[in-house]
C-alpha cells in the first residue's frame, strides 16, 4: 500500500520534470518529408543485363601454366574444348540492380561503376514509371564512379552540396532501391570523413550509419538542405546486409571524375613512380621526425618522374603542392588528382631537415605493369653465418644474385633467431639502415654489424628491406642484445 501511494504521488511530479526534455527532444528530431518530396523524383533505379556467352563461360577454366610456358599455348588451343558426351554450353543473361541520380534535365545520371560494369544493356526507371535505355558515357573503376545518359528532357535534377561543410554527427539521408525495393528512404548521421579503406587509394570516403544494402549502390546521400554530398558505394558487413557501416564517395570527387568522363570518356591521373608506406611513431623517431606524419618513400622507380626530380628512398614526403600529407593515403589522392605534365613542389624530410624538390608529374597507365619475379636468392654456404646482436644470421650476396634481383647493394637474411623484432623474415634483403635521421646503404655483412656495434641498444632503428617485388621499411624499437 505504501509503495502504491508513493508511486501515485510521484508520477505527476516525474511527468512535470520530464515534459520539457521530451518536448525539446521532439523539436530536435529531423523531419525528412519535405526533402524526400522535393528531391525523391531525381533518384532513379538502374537495372543491367549482361549476356554471358559460352566462350566467356569457358574462361573459368584457367590455365595452370605460366604465360611463357610452352604448354600454355597448347592449353589455350585445346584445354577448353567441349568434352564428348557433355551438353553444349549455352548463353545466359545475368541481371543486377542499382541506383543513380539525375544531374541535369537532359538526362545525365551519376551512379557507381560497379553497377554498370560489363553490362550489355542498362535500363533506367524514373519515379513516374517511365523507362529509358541508357548509354554509358564512361566509368572509372578506381573511384567507382560512372556517368550514363538517357534521351529525355525536362527531368528533375538534384542539387549538389559542399562536402567541405559537411560535419561529423550531421544528419544525412539516402534514397535507393535496396534489394529492388524502389525509392526506399533511410537516414542516419555522418560517422566520419576522409575514411581510408583497404585497396582504395583515391577516395576519402564519407562514413555513415545510414542503412545501405545491395541495390542502394550508386544512389545519392543527401544533407538536410536537400543537397547531394555523396554517392553511396560500399558497406562493411559479414552477412551482406547493413550493420551501420556504410561508405559514400564525396560528391566533389565524383564531379571531377564526371567532368573528365564527359569530356574524354576516360580519367587522367597523375603519377610520380614511388612506393610508399605509412609512418608510425617508431619510424618517426628513427628518422628524427617530431611526430608520425607524411608518406615514407620505400622505393623509387628507375626513370620515373620521382627519380628525375631527385626523390630518394628514405625520404618522407610532408607536402605536395603545398597540401599537407598527414598519412600515406593522402599522397595517393593528391598526386592522383594532379594533372599529368604539371610542375609540382614536394617538401621532404631528409637527413634531419626539410628539402624542397620540383617534379614533373607523369600519367598513370590504365593498367599497372607486371612486377618482375626474382628467382632463388639464397646464398648457400658451407658454414652457417654467425648471429648478430639483432638475432639475425646474414650473408653477402654475389654479383650474380644482385643482378638477378635488380639491386646494387644489400645483405641477405638467412635466418631470424630468438624472435627478432620488426617482422624480419628469412629471404629478406636488407638494403639500408636508418638511425637518428641518418640512412646508410648496406654493402656487406661486416659493414652492417659494424654499424650495429656503434648504436646504443635503446636506440630505435629502421631497416629498408626488399621482400619479393616490394621494398618496405621495418622499425626495430630498442635493439637489446640477443
Amino acid at each position: 500500500m505504501i509503495k502504491r501511494i508513493f508511486l501515485t504521488s510521484i508520477f505527476p511530479l516525474l511527468l512535470a520534470i520530464m515534459a520539457p526534455f521530451a518536448m525539446a527532444q521532439s523539436r530536435d528530431l529531423p523531419d525528412f518529408t519535405d526533402l524526400v518530396e522535393k528531391q525523391g523524383a531525381a533518384v532513379v533505379n538502374i537495372s543491367t543485363t549482361q549476356v554471358i556467352h559460352s566462350a566467356r563461360n569457358r574462361q573459368q577454366f584457367q590455365s595452370p601454366f605460366d604465360d611463357d610456358d610452352p604448354m600454355a599455348e597448347l592449353f589455350r588451343r585445346f584445354g577448353q574444348r567441349q568434352m564428348p558426351g557433355m551438353p553444349p554450353q549455352r548463353d545466359y543473361e545475368s541481371k543486377s540492380l542499382g541506383s543513380g541520380f539525375i544531374l541535369s534535365a537532359d538526362g545525365l545520371i551519376l551512379t557507381n561503376a560497379h553497377v554498370v560494369a560489363d553490362a550489355d544493356e542498362v535500363m533506367v526507371k524514373l519515379t513516374d514509371k517511365r523507362e529509358f535505355k541508357a548509354k554509358v558515357l564512361g566509368a572509372d573503376k578506381r573511384t567507382d564512379v560512372a556517368l550514363i545518359k538517357i534521351n529525355a528532357s525536362g527531368l528533375p535534377a538534384v542539387k549538389l552540396g559542399d562536402v567541405s561543410k559537411l560535419k561529423v554527427g550531421e544528419w544525412v539521408l539516402a534514397i535507393g532501391a535496396p534489394f529492388g525495393f524502389e525509392n526506399s528512404v533511410t537516414a542516419g548521421i555522418v560517422s566520419a570523413k576522409g575514411r581510408q579503406l583497404p585497396q582504395e587509394n583515391y577516395v576519402p570516403f564519407i562514413q555513415t550509419d545510414v542503412a545501405i544494402n545491395p541495390g542502394n549502390s550508386g544512389g545519392p546521400l543527401f544533407n538536410m538542405r536537400g543537397e547531394v554530398v555523396g554517392i553511396n558505394s560500399q558497406i562493411y558487413s559479414n552477412s551482406g546486409g547493413s550493420i551501420g557501416l556504410s561508405f559514400a564517395i564525396p560528391i566533389d570527387v565524383a564531379l571531377d571524375i564526371k567532368n573528365q568522363l564527359q569530356a574524354s570518356g576516360h580519367v587522367s591521373r597523375g603519377r610520380i613512380g614511388v612506393a610508399i608506406q605509412e609512418m608510425n611513431k617508431e619510424m618517426a623517431e628513427s628518422f628524427g621526425l617530431g611526430k608520425a606524419e607524411g608518406a615514407l618513400v620505400s622505393k623509387v622507380e628507375k626513370g620515373s618522374p620521382a627519380e628525375k626530380g631527385g626523390l630518394q628512398e628514405g625520404d618522407v614526403i610532408l607536402k605536395f603542392d603545398g597540401k599537407a600529407v598527414g598519412q600515406s593515403a593522402d599522397l595517393s589522392r593528391i598526386v592522383g588528382s594532379t594533372r599529368p605534365g604539371s610542375q609540382s613542389t614536394i617538401d621532404v624530410w631528409r637527413r634531419g631537415k626539410i628539402s624542397s624538390l620540383t617534379i614533373t608529374v607523369g600519367e598513370m597507365p590504365d593498367e599497372e605493369g607486371k612486377l618482375l619475379r626474382p628467382g632463388n636468392r639464397r646464398n648457400k654456404q658451407a658454414e652457417p653465418p654467425a648471429v648478430n646482436r639483432l638475432g639475425l644470421a646474414l650473408s653477402d650476396l654475389s654479383a650474380d644474385q644482385k643482378r638477378q634481383v635488380g639491386i646494387d647493394n644489400g645483405v641477405l637474411v638467412e635466418d631470424v633467431k630468438n624472435g627478432s623484432r620488426g617482422d624480419l623474415r628469412p629471404g629478406d634483403i636488407i638494403l639500408a639502415l636508418t638511425s637518428k635521421g641518418v640512412q646508410t646503404e648496406i654493402a656487406s655483412v661486416e659493414q652492417f654489424n659494424s654499424l650495429l656495434a656503434k648504436i646504443d641498444k635503446s636506440t630505435t632503428l629502421t631497416l629498408l628491406i626488399k621482400r619479393g617485388d616490394a621494398q618496405i621499411f621495418l622499425t626495430l624499437k630498442g635493439m637489446g642484445d640477443k
